[in-house]
């Protein structure tokens, strides 16, 4: 590809460096295509992790309200709790990192 095919062959060279070229653009092309659709199905993951997260803030919330409602725990039981697993881990930061259980 390059001058050197255009001196050497002249036309015939021309058109063999635009066929590399059209054929570099069509890996491209599809190169970007299955990027997308990677991007896709990755939004399409997160919506439906985004949905289930939310759910399950839900049922959290409903177990918890129970559970102090009718005088089970405490909120306050509940908040040291909460400390005591988020400092599992060695750092206060609102994630839990080990098992549940």
């Amino acid at each position: 590809m390059g001058w050197g095919r255009t001196f050497l062959l002249g036309d015939v060279g021309n058109r063999l460096d635009i066929s590399d070229c059209e054929q570099d653009i069509r890996v491209l092309k599809e190169s970007l295509m299955e990027l997308h659709q990677e991007e896709h199905e990755v939004d399409a993951e997160l919506r439906t992790v985004q949905m289930e997260n939310n759910e399950l803030k839900l049922y959290v919330a409903a177990v918890i309200r129970l559970l102090t409602n009718k005088g089970i725990i405490s909120q306050e039981d509940i908040k040291k709790m909460v400390d005591i697993i988020d400092d599992e881990d060695g750092a206060m930061d609102g994630k839990a990192r080990g098992n549940v259980l």
